[in-house]
């Protein structure tokens, strides 16, 4: 029960966060008038898009190591 909570929650807030990138990504092409300024706006979206594809990859590493774990802690 909780797992498809968990599940269902993880990837709402995943999908809000793509939204909210690709909203990003608009404003800072659509609306900025200097190219520095449209730079910096760039590399910032740029280091929020890593950090968003690395808590993507850590949520499923731990989701799967969570799901292969027996009792005593050790892999099957």
């Amino acid at each position: 029960m909780f797992g498809k909570v968990k599940k269902v929650f993880f990837t709402g807030v995943f999908g809000i966060l793509y939204i909210s990138f690709i909203a990003q990504l608009v404003y800072v092409l659509g609306w900025s008038n200097d190219v520095s300024t449209m730079l910096a706006g760039m590399a910032a979206l740029s280091l929020e898009w890593l950090v968003l594809i690395a808590a993507r990859y850590l949520s499923k590493r731990s989701s799967n190591s969570a799901q292969h774990n027996n009792f005593s802690g050790r892999r099957r």
